[in-house]
């Protein structure tokens, strides 16, 4: 059974900073391509974040345009974890973050999401 199991979001005030983590169960997690995607009220999911798997690749990133320069994706295989670091947090980037796994677009996996919230 596939577990995607989001963690560490919470209320902050803008300009501040969260870390999410997704811990990975039920998977060869170092041969999945790991991404965030985020959907704020009446919006469709979009994009965050992106990194490819290490085994094939080097691990690239690949980052919405609004959120590069500020957030961070990165990966321990070792701990079957992928994490999303948040800094300068914006009032528009609350949203529910979700972690997603896909492998070379045959599984495609989604956690239940965290949420973040950005206000003072």
């Amino acid at each position: 059974q596939v577990q995607l199991v989001e963690s560490g979001g919470g209320l902050v005030q803008p300009g501040g900073s969260l870390r999410l983590s997704c811990a990975a169960s039920g998977i060869i997690f170092s041969v999945y391509t790991m991404g965030w995607y985020r959907q704020a009220p009446g919006k469709q999911r979009e994009l965050v974040a992106t990194i490819t798997t290490t085994i094939t690749t080097s691990g690239s990133t690949d980052y919405a345009r609004s959120v590069k320069g500020r957030f961070t994706i990165s990966r321990d295989n070792a701990k079957n974890t992928v994490y999303l670091q948040m800094n300068d947090l914006k009032p528009e980037d609350t949203a529910i973050y979700y972690c997603n796994a896909v492998f070379r677009g045959l599984e495609n996996y989604w956690g239940q999401g965290t949420q973040v919230t950005v206000s003072s």
